[in-house]
């Protein structure tokens, strides 16, 4: 658990049952880097919901450690007194985003644990809760680089890539989902030109995405989100990789917003439209990406942004935090399990039942 993909630690636990969770203040980045320590449940709730800490896979670790904190209260108490809490605690973190599947994947994945363990003692229970999030961690850790392996055979030497928000070390345990394609492409020769989308109106391309392939020496250059048509019609771009923060049955797959443009643009330039993501982020029990829950934010993030006022007071704004791009608009779904392609329910189905 202490391998340092990038050099950083998106988050870790510290300590044992009665330590905390520390994680990196992503909404400092990139003039600062800090480390805050969560040290109960409620820091951790409001860490996710401001972004402190951001990106599915990322989301789940942090829910799944928020679990461990939220039980150190209970650690002497009975068997009633112990699950009614484990519910409250799950309830509660559930209630920081919505559209994220890993964070009810690890949260559900945490209940059923303890729910095993029923009639043990509660500080063995927590002990074992805690184990079981570590476990998560490291799975994160090998199904990022499986990722990357299965990710880097599609990128070429000489490529320019284009990316959309950030889906690197900073939404995982180290290593990143659509960037494991290109840190593990690049690590086998390959030389490649990421381009940046900027990411309205957060900015997680410029101010993340970007820090992140600077510090690991790979050429990058940031675009604004409305000069993705012209790069492409330029010739500067021969793949696209994102991530996912949700992906439906039939392959349709809710990611940052922004990116179902992204994809409609890589059609009409006939540009392959990769997405890559664990197999934690399907929801198989969704038919389709109508669905999938759009995660309404602050309508401040618009208008006050990261500068300063930029839009009139009272005016009207729309925020959707996410977008639903279609299966037919996907070239390859790339997992730890291997490539998805083409982009079908059968296809999806039968690579996650490998």
């Amino acid at each position: 658990m202490t391998e340092l993909m990038n050099g950083f630690k998106t988050l870790h636990w510290v300590g044992g049952v009665d330590g905390h969770l520390r994680l990196i203040d992503q909404t400092r980045l990139p003039a600062e880097f800090l480390e805050i320590d969560c040290r109960d449940v409620a820091t951790v709730w409001e860490a996710i919901k401001v972004l402190r800490v951001r990106g599915a896979p990322a989301i789940g670790l942090a829910a799944a450690y928020g679990v461990c904190l939220g039980l150190q209260t209970v650690l002497g108490a009975d068997q009633a007194d112990f699950f009614g809490r484990l519910k409250e605690v799950a309830d509660y973190l559930a209630g920081s985003r919505p559209t994220a599947v890993n964070l009810f994947w690890a949260l559900d994945r945490m209940t059923r644990k303890a729910e095993s363990l029923r009639g043990r003692p509660p500080a063995e229970i927590a002990a074992a809760l805690l184990a079981e999030a570590h476990a998560v961690y490291e799975e994160d850790r090998q199904m990022c680089r499986a990722i990357g392996r299965h990710g880097a055979a599609l990128l070429q030497d000489g490529q320019g890539v284009l990316t959309h928000c950030n889906a690197g070390g900073l939404v995982t345990s180290g290593y990143g989902t659509a960037l494991a394609a290109v840190y593990t492409a690049a690590e086998s020769g390959k030389k490649l030109h990421v381009y940046a989308d900027e990411t309205r109106p957060l900015l997680q391309g410029a101010r993340l995405t970007a820090w992140e392939l600077q510090r690991r020496g790979i050429d990058v250059t940031v675009i604004c989100d409305n000069m993705a048509a012209q790069v492409m019609r330029e010739g500067r771009v021969q793949a696209v990789v994102v991530g996912a923060d949700r992906i439906a049955a039939n392959g349709d797959t809710a990611n940052k917003i922004g990116t179902y443009g992204v994809a409609l643009l890589a059609s009409a330039h006939r540009i392959p439209f990769y997405v890559a993501a664990p197999s934690s982020t399907f929801d198989c029990s969704l038919a389709d990406g109508t669905a999938i829950p759009i995660e309404q934010r602050n309508p401040n993030e618009v208008t006050d942004g990261l500068a300063g006022r930029v839009a009139p007071e009272g005016v009207a704004v729309y925020n959707p935090a996410f977008d639903v791009t279609p299966a037919s608009l996907i070239t390859a779904i790339v997992c730890e399990r291997g490539v998805i392609r083409p982009v079908s329910r059968e296809a999806v189905a039968a690579v996650l039942a490998g």
